[in-house]
């Protein structure tokens, strides 16, 4: 009997993939432990294994599509042997929702087809369709297995001419998908994988955090001087970025009120210093976590930070080294950024932007005139959590530290 391959979960706030690219074809050998499928998550790129020895029978999921956690990608079996047709792939496995739960308050229905027993039976595919496609499934009649909705009963009914409706005085609303007019060399390229990801928790995360934005100017001169001699004899060279990471531990650990998390209407006080730090990929960014940073000494953190980002843009990582971030770090200094707003990465409470280093003018209580080397630090925080005292001191506390940088490393 065939087998199916279904979209595993590799990890557990997983909901979906992308299928990037079948590396096997239909009517292809395969043996147990053959990649047969490439799949993009929203942190990674993975390879499906085959768990058995026989031939690709068929390909369900085409290149490009998103599948649910669990959806039918394709079966593995004898060769000319049977299958399931597509249509029926994308309805299995079935999901039954209340059907109490699909109904609008302010209307009723005749009757409620693709029901068994007061509930809705339809696959979770056709369920995400008919959400992104605004697809009533209360009135749809499924012609899958015991009248169970699937996709195509979805794609049917999108595809009708909406009923006339009354007039309503008209409001501005905002450009449709698909309503950017095309010119001349224009390429339209699928929002998938990370990139479709970064853009659904980015959009989250400012709209639904009241955030503030703070910045400090903090005079670095004695930092870079004092890492300078540090490297004199080093064969692995000290960042700035180092003593920012070290010096935001140790703030932090002073600080604990900046750890929080909003659950509902519970604050969770975290007990970790974990740090997330932003490493830019083609494809997008992703914050591989430092865990415990607050305990390791700054030559242990600077190797942790380097062979994170290094694995994290060989798509090397494990999950768990992606997740239990209680603070997040974003450096922009090497691309000459002076200020800017950082996103908080939910679901810290506070997130640090790291700026460039410029040189300025200055001058002291007699009138005489030196030259000086300043950067900027811009903390973004949830107001509904911390109030701009609370950060400012925090933040007072990085640059006493990074302004005495012997302290950084005691």
């Amino acid at each position: 009997m065939a087998v199916e391959i279904r979209m595993p979960q590799l990890g557990l706030t997983m909901e979906e993939g992308t299928v990037d690219q079948w590396l096997k074809q239909e009517g292809d050998e395969v043996k147990i432990g053959d990649p047969i499928v490439q799949i993009q998550t929203d942190k990674l790129t993975s390879e499906i294994e085959s768990e058995v020895d026989g031939v690709l029978l068929k390909i369900v999921a085409k290149e490009g599509e998103d599948i649910p956690v669990k959806g039918l990608l394709s079966y593995i079996g004898r060769p000319g042997e049977e299958v399931g047709t597509a249509d029926e792939a994308a309805a299995d496995p079935e999901e039954e929702i209340p059907a109490e739960a699909e109904l609008n308050a302010e209307e009723t229905f005749a009757a409620l087809p693709a029901m068994s027993g007061g509930r809705i039976k339809i696959s979770p595919l056709a369920r995400k369709t008919a959400k992104k496609l605004g697809v009533d499934i209360t009135i749809l009649h499924g012609t899958g297995p015991g009248g169970r909705i699937i996709q195509q009963d979805i794609l049917k009914k999108a595809e009708e001419p909406a009923a006339p409706e009354k007039a309503a005085p008209a409001e501005p609303a905002a450009a449709p998908a698909g309503s950017i007019e095309l010119m001349d060399g224009d390429t339209v390229v699928k929002l998938t994988g990370m990139r479709k990801t970064i853009a659904e928790r980015m959009y989250r995360s400012h709209n639904e955090i009241p955030a503030v934005t703070q910045d400090v100017k903090i005079d670095v001169t004695k930092l870079m001087e004092f890492r300078k001699q540090l490297n004199a004899n080093r064969e692995t060279k000290l960042s700035v970025n180092d003593f920012m990471l070290k010096a935001t531990a140790k703030a932090l650990k002073k600080n604990k009120n900046i750890l929080v998390s909003l659950d509902g209407d519970k604050i969770i006080k975290r007990a970790h210093v974990n740090l997330g730090m932003a490493v830019s990929l083609d494809e997008g960014l992703i914050v591989p976590v430092i865990k415990d940073a607050d305990k390791m000494g700054i030559e242990e953190l600077s190797e942790t930070a380097k062979d994170l980002a290094v694995r994290a843009r060989e798509g090397k990582l494990n999950m768990d080294e992606y997740s239990g971030s209680t603070f997040t770090i974003s450096n922009l200094g090497m691309y000459g950024v002076s200020s800017f707003t950082p996103i908080i990465n939910q679901p810290d409470a506070a997130i640090l932007g790291v700026n460039t280093i410029q040189s300025e003018l200055d001058m002291d209580d007699e009138g005489k005139v030196f030259k000086k080397q300043v950067m900027t630090i811009s903390l973004t925080f949830d107001h509904r959590l911390l109030d701009g005292s609370a950060a400012a001191v925090f933040q007072q506390d990085i640059k006493k530290l990074l302004e005495d940088p012997m302290n950084i490393i005691l």
